[in-house]
């Protein structure tokens, strides 16, 4: 089978200069071409449109609203009070006047001109972030817990999210040389532009995320990644890690060999050793991952078709020392620790609910862009973006915490966590207007679904339950349906495919329950489900314990179990 064209793409691209440059420069077009459109992604940014004006514009014979998204790349989501207010800035000069808080622990600036391009990777750039490597076929932002909490292990969590976010960058100038004419990087230059020992000329067969877990909070949902990094801790020294292999959520309604996919434990390696055991995976999956089929390309492809000891043997051949056998562990949550907590050294920390990731400010209020900018101009507070969606204040002396609440009050923003323990780790992808892949809504809709469900929740007495509920405008599970224990994924306008039988705790993936629902269906189908766990559990028991009580499946995953409706009848299933 010959190469996807992507795969073409790239290998002539210059070692992804392509020609951006001059696109950049030609005035007379608001795009780029789609050879280039495909390069821009590794610099970070989308080339999108605004939908909401796709049909008045085709209409009045005019081409599309050319918009852009820029990504940044920001190891463990950590930012200065600085770099969040160059952002800040940057969403009202060029942007659309909001910032979005990905599940990569990034930030998305939305609606962003061809003309302004330029000039806000720059000015991102000289903040001291990246975007380079935040999109495209390459290791993109390493997750790591963002709880800041003093200690040895949160930080050097954070250290080596940093350290392997170094490693997997791109060694090729072009990221400086289209964006600020050639001069050194921030982070480092990244070498000479004819050395890529890592990426090689046509770079990975698709994207590769890795994250970095500390049980028992799996805020990172680790085993969503092509490789999960388990962290072992003894007193506050990490010991080693766990590697997991093999996840991903994307797959295509209907098109049964995609599937989403949870990472499987590969081996334990001591953290000496973590770096050069993630280069082992990572040019594993370069050199054998599908680049023929672009919808098969991911590493949890590579790992259904070959096998877990496959996997094991091949990385294993590519190390300098002797893996051991995975270690047990176990996670209870994918939840952020939100409202006040102690940091460990005598200041506090601010978890932030932050709905679906959006910093807005609404007319009526909250105006929480507003407040997070005061925050950081007068307090000056390193921030942490989770994983979530939601962000950390960090290192709040407690002579400050008043003032915060204050300088919130004032502009209509809660520090609590939401009304019902559901509403606080639940989340929705971006989809309409500006994602290009949509199939239906998401962010814009899933405010008011969720307000209907907290009532069904506080209605059932259920308000302290947390149950983990997600919605996606299209299959490729950007806000990680799959894993879920209720989740919507888009299959038209105002359609969705129904899934349950996920995990608060992340590692356990869900089953299509019903192929297509109206959205306005939703909020009475669920209390349906939440009307017969009040009803049936056991003392004690939470949702994802009773769901797995009432429903057993045979061997998973399953293709079926995405593509095929659960049959009709079977235990716990509503009447």
């Amino acid at each position: 089978m010959s190469s996807s064209p992507v795969e073409q793409i790239k290998e002539e691209s210059r070692q992804l200069r392509g020609t951006l440059a001059a696109g950049l420069r030609d005035a007379t077009s608001p795009h780029f071409s789609d050879t280039d459109a495909q390069i821009l992604k590794f610099h970070g940014s989308y080339q999108q449109d605004d939908r909401d004006r796709r049909a008045e514009r085709r209409k009045a014979g005019l081409d599309k609203d050319w918009i852009f998204m820029i990504r940044t790349k920001t190891p463990g989501g950590r930012l200065s009070a600085a770099q969040y207010l160059a952002l800040d800035r940057l969403a009202e000069t060029v942007g659309n006047g909001t910032l979005r808080i990905t599940t990569r622990q990034g930030i998305q600036l939305h609606g962003v001109r061809k003309l302004d391009l330029r000039r806000a990777v720059a000015e991102i750039i000289s903040s001291g972030i990246l975007t380079w490597g935040a999109c495209g076929d390459v290791v993109r932002n390493t997750l790591a817990t963002p709880v800041p909490a003093a200690g040895s292990i949160h930080r050097e969590l954070q250290e080596l999210a940093a350290e392997l976010s170094q490693i997997f960058l791109s060694r090729s100038r072009a990221y400086s040389e289209v964006w600020i004419d050639g001069e050194p990087l921030p982070l480092g230059d990244g070498g000479p532009a004819e050395d890529e020992p890592i990426y090689g000329a046509t770079y990975l067969p698709r994207k590769f995320k890795i994250a970095i877990a500390l049980p028992p909070r799996n805020d990172v949902d680790v085993f969503s990644n092509d490789l999960g990094l388990v962290a072992h801790a003894s007193g506050q020294e990490v010991e080693g890690y766990t590697l997991l292999v093999g996840g991903g959520h994307g797959m295509t309604h209907g098109l049964r060999q995609t599937q989403p996919h949870l990472a499987e434990a590969l081996f334990y390696v001591p953290k000496e050793r973590v770096r050069e055991a993630a280069v082992a995976v990572v040019t594993a999956q370069r050199d054998y991952g599908n680049r023929e089929d672009r919808k098969r390309s991911r590493l949890k492809y590579l790992l259904l078709d070959r096998g877990i000891d496959w996997l094991r043997q091949e990385v294993a051949s590519r190390l300098s020392f002797a893996p051991e056998p995975p270690r047990p562990f176990s996670f209870t949550t994918v939840a952020d620790p939100l409202g006040w907590h102690e940091q460990g050294d005598g200041k506090l920390f601010l978890g932030l609910f932050v709905q679906n990731g959006r910093i807005l400010d609404r007319e009526e209020g909250p105006r929480l862009r507003q407040a997070l900018r005061q925050a950081a101009i007068d307090l000056g507070l390193p921030i942490r973006l989770t994983a979530n969606g939601n962000l950390f204040l960090a290192d709040v002396g407690r002579e400050r915490k008043a003032q915060l609440e204050e300088l919130f009050a004032k502009h209509g923003v809660s520090t609590a966590p939401p009304r019902t323990a559901t509403r606080a780790i639940c989340h929705a992808c971006v989809a309409l207007p500006t994602c290009g892949l949509a199939l239906a809504e998401s962010e814009r809709v899933f405010p008011s679904m969720m307000e209907q469900i907290d009532r069904s929740l506080e209605e059932l007495g259920l308000r302290e339950e947390p149950i983990l509920i997600r919605m996606s405008g299209c299959p490729n599970g950007c806000s990680r349906p799959y894993n879920a224990d209720l989740s919507f994924v888009g299959r038209s306008p105002g359609k969705y495919a129904f899934y349950a039988g996920g995990s608060v705790a992340g590692d356990r993936l869900a089953g299509l329950e019903r192929r297509s629902v109206g959205f306005e269906e939703i909020p009475e189908l669920v209390r349906s489900y939440l009307a017969a766990f009040a009803r049936d559990r056991l003392p004690e028991e939470s949702f994802s314990q009773y769901w797995a009580r009432t429903r057993p499946r045979g061997p998973l995953p399953s293709p079926d179990q995405f593509h095929e409706e659960a049959a009709a009848a079977k235990p716990g299933t509503p009447a």
